[in-house]
């Protein structure tokens, strides 16, 4: 009788949390939300925000307040938002930097598995392979083929140590099988403007910065980092399409939660953010940066985020890059 009436106790316990937690999600939120981004205001993370804050304060009747949190590559923002109320009202706009190639790289004050619930994945962006239009080469094959014959003498361009561009120009040393060298740069900018004078021969670049230039025919595009061909670039071949398979590197945004919020309001703002990305005014606008809505579960993205955690950590300690050196 008394493991019953223990039994019994359990159950209804368990059944107020679940009642709770139910009754929680479907009044959240009844204030205003924060979203903490961890680039400057006026970036293309920073934009981002906007877009999706603003039409999930149209959704919820709450203002969603983007609150920029800058500065160590991402640390900042990700230090702050990890101790911020488990309350579901203060959540994070992260991606590949901050969440996944910082803590691989640097001593960081945040711990992504044990500090932060995944919600969605919101974005992605391919790079563009792109060379000078001066350099003898019209393809992929063609600039594989220039970097065997001519090994140590081409080099390719970064925005620092660690960046999506530096990466993915070992990854592509590495499966291409040549001899490359890396020249880094203190932003992307700088380099943009370096392979575009011919002072270094190639550059794995975001698409905005050099899409008008591809178009004025100042810059040569050869292929785009992506599994698949982008939207916005459908005449660009992948790196896998031009031998070089099991190439992908591809930049993304995604938004988590400070581990401890309900599960019940995770899912809501997972399903949220679902008609969000949906919504074909806010994928225009978010196409307008160059970037792809993408929306996950929030089990999906946490299964990507290990998955790119593996992936990025084993070609990390392969080429020695930072705290692996």
């Amino acid at each position: 009788m008394k493991n019953i009436k223990k039994g019994f106790a359990c159950a209804v316990a368990t059944a107020a949390v679940m009642m709770c937690g139910a009754a929680q999600a479907q009044s959240y939120p009844n204030k205003p939300v924060r979203f903490v981004v961890t680039y400057p205001a006026g970036g293309s993370s920073d934009a981002m925000a906007r877009i999706i804050g603003a039409k999930l304060t149209e959704y919820w009747g709450q203002q969603v307040l983007v609150d920029s949190r800058p500065g160590a590559a991402g640390a900042v923002g990700m230090e702050y938002a990890a101790k911020q109320p488990a309350d579901g009202y203060t959540f994070l706009l992260g991606n590949f930097g901050p969440v996944t190639a910082n803590p691989l790289l640097n001593k960081v004050k945040y711990n992504v598995a044990k500090d932060f619930v995944p919600v969605s994945q919101i974005t992605r962006a391919a790079n563009i392979l792109v060379v000078p239009v001066t350099l003898p080469v019209k393809n992929v094959k063609g600039l594989v083929a220039l970097a065997k014959a001519r090994p140590g003498e081409l080099t390719y361009g970064t925005s620092g140590a660690g960046s999506m561009s530096h990466l993915a120009g070992e990854m592509f040393k590495r499966l291409a099988k040549v001899d490359i060298t890396t020249v880094p740069y203190q932003g992307g900018v700088f380099s943009i403007a370096a392979v575009q004078g011919g002072h270094i021969m190639m550059m794995f670049s975001d698409a905005q910065p050099v899409m008008s230039n591809i178009r004025a025919g100042k810059l040569r595009a050869l292929a785009v980092t992506s599994e698949q061909r982008t939207p916005f670039t459908p005449e660009l071949p992948t790196l896998a399409e031009e031998g070089i398979k099991g190439f992908a590197a591809s930049n993304w945004w995604g938004i988590l939660f400070p581990t401890g919020v309900s599960k019940s309001i995770i899912d809501k703002v997972s399903a949220d953010l679902a008609k969000t990305l949906a919504d074909k005014e806010v994928k225009e606008k978010l196409g307008n940066l160059g970037v792809e809505a993408v929306h996950s579960t929030p089990e999906q993205f946490g299964a990507f985020l290990v998955s790119e955690n593996q992936r990025w950590g084993k070609l990390i300690k392969e080429a020695g890059i930072g705290g692996f050196q």
